[in-house]
């Protein structure tokens, strides 16, 4: 009986039980093998790469499955929350192709039926289940202070003893509720911790859906369940929510595993069904010629913004991180180069079990097949809206003709192997600049790439020759026998064999002449087809080029 009056008196005004709750959220009717799975961030920052890539694998699941994938925000410390995480956390699953099922919708609004999806808001909810344990003798309250924390934490180090609250190191473990109750009524500060029923000699096994088959030392701790503010510790209130709301397969970095013990333990002191783990490993990165975690402190790319900064599509990105999830997704991307990766089916088993190494060289080459493959369209849509926010002046030039911009963007690219010319959109102004004159015309000579083994002087010769020869209305065939007429005349082979043969009898070979005219065009030796160039730029500011080319 004092045991109950202890949990009315710490709980007064929580008149619900557990199986209420259990009762009112029922078991979810889906189909046979259907998975529920969550992404639960804190809302202490902004979202970072490793988030994309944990809740990637979470909606996979889900949504492969015909399942539920829904957001829950663990906002239990609330003094490291940051104002617009939430909205940032959405905004940035949204983006990358990962809307929620359920869950929460903005910084006041959810969906769903299994909520509040808020942990701040689901306070009577951790209390009923509490109240519950501490009927049953299962939880306590504990009035240790910090500085006796502290105090037992150097006494157990110095003696080289586990440190931590548990066995005789508990202090109020089996304190007498009458006695626990005067300290509560005199007003002792105090927090409620889970009666660990561990035993040290005996181990929890478990299969870990990435890891295998794992081992560790049942838990002993007397774990923290409610803090001293009243809401509780992340190990309580994932537990009970994960049932409540039914989730099947938990899926978290890797840094968890070791509190496992710990999560499973309270599942079963509560009688409750626990979901299947998959700890991932983290995203690790190539530093010094060794791997370490990729580092929100030191590393640009570990914060999506980086992304969206450099410009990377994100199905880009996403594409990349099916990469490092699964490997055999290069090798179905080959097989499947146009289906959409939503039909891949990503299995944790196939995982790697050590660190997920994180390539930007990698991404970017991901990049720029995934951007070969977007018609014009797709490209031109892309491109202004990140230029829209990131180059004002490229957005104006590229906006102030749509269809001029479009053509430019579908030079080589409706064929069997398109150009990879850009990885990201931070890198489209160099590589079509001289579609504009207003960019074009500031280049100096220094910054004009010649041929190799050609200087000025002969471009200049080539250049003047051709632009007599010159015919704007002519197909790309007749377009290139001009040209070899024009080349021929100068002393340049059109025929390698007789190149090869005899090198010193020419000047060079006829791809040397058009690249002195893709010069004079463009300043660049490295552009895609030269005929469709021309004529997306017209006769008359072809000859003007030509013209100012011979006056530099």
């Amino acid at each position: 009986m004092s045991f109950e009056k202890l949990a009315e008196l710490i709980f007064p005004n929580i008149d619900k039980t557990p199986e209420y709750y259990l009762e009112k959220f029922k078991k979810r009717e889906l189909k046979e093998g259907a998975k529920v799975t969550r992404y639960a961030p804190s809302p202490t920052g902004f979202q970072h790469i490793g988030g994309v890539f944990s809740s990637l694998v979470s909606e996979r699941l889900a949504h492969q499955s015909e399942g539920v994938f829904y957001l829950r925000i663990e906002d239990t410390d609330q003094k490291r929350e940051v104002s617009g995480a939430i909205d940032d956390t959405l905004k940035t699953m949204h983006t990358f192709g990962m809307d929620f099922d359920e869950g929460i919708t903005g910084e006041t609004t959810e969906k769903g039926e299994y909520g509040p999806y808020k942990q701040s808001e689901r306070a009577d909810i951790y209390r009923a289940f509490v109240k519950d344990l501490i009927k049953k003798g299962l939880a306590y309250p504990c009035f240790m202070t910090a500085e006796e924390l502290n105090e037992l934490r150097e006494k157990q180090i110095a003696e080289k003893l586990t440190p931590g609250c548990y066995g005789e190191f508990a202090k109020y473990r089996d304190l007498n509720p009458a006695e626990a109750i005067k300290k509560i009524e005199a007003g002792d500060e105090y927090i409620i911790r889970l009666k660990s029923p561990g035993d040290e000699n005996k181990r929890t096994v478990t299969k870990d859906l990435v890891k295998g088959e794992v081992s560790f030392p049942e838990n002993i701790q007397d774990v923290v369940i409610i803090k001293g503010d009243g809401l509780p510790t992340y190990h309580f209130a994932h537990v009970i929510d994960d049932s409540l709301m039914g989730t099947t397969h938990v899926t978290r970095g890797e840094e968890w595993l070791a509190s496992l013990p710990i999560h499973l333990q309270l599942f079963r002191v509560l009688g409750l069904k626990a979901p299947k783990y998959a700890h991932m490993p983290s995203v690790m990165k190539v530093d010094g010629g060794s791997k370490r975690k990729l580092s929100k402190r030191k590393d640009p790319e570990s914060a999506v913004s980086y992304y969206r900064e450099q410009g990377y599509p994100s199905v880009s990105v996403i594409e990349y991180l099916l990469n490092i999830i699964n490997s055999a997704f290069e090798d179905w991307r080959a097989a499947n180069p146009k289906t959409d990766y939503h039909e891949y089916k990503v299995e944790l088993n196939k995982m790697s079990k050590s660190g997920a190494l994180f390539d930007l060289v990698k991404l970017h080459d991901v990049s720029k097949d995934v951007i070969s493959k977007m018609s014009a369209v797709e490209v031109y849509d892309l491109y202004s809206a990140w230029a829209k926010e990131y180059d004002e002046d490229m957005f104006k030039l590229i906006s102030a003709d749509e269809e001029f911009s479009k053509n430019l963007f579908n030079i080589d690219r409706e064929i069997a192997k398109p150009r990879k010319d850009f990885g990201k959109w931070s890198e489209v102004k160099e590589k079509i600049f001289f579609f504009f004159d207003e960019l074009f015309y500031e280049e100096t000579v220094e910054n004009v790439e010649l041929p190799k083994n050609m200087d000025l002087a002969e471009a200049k010769r080539i250049i003047e020759a051709y632009a007599k020869a010159y015919d704007f209305n002519t197909d790309n065939i007749k377009w290139f026998d001009d040209l070899k007429e024009v080349a021929v005349e100068l002393g340049y082979a059109t025929d390698r064999k007789k190149f090869k043969a005899n090198p010193e009898e020419f000047k060079g070979m006829v791809s040397d002449v058009a690249g002195a005219v893709r010069t004079a065009l463009t300043h660049r030796t490295n552009t895609p087809d030269l005929y469709t160039i021309m004529q997306i730029l017209g006769e008359k500011k072809v000859r003007e080029r030509f013209n100012k080319f011979l006056s530099l």
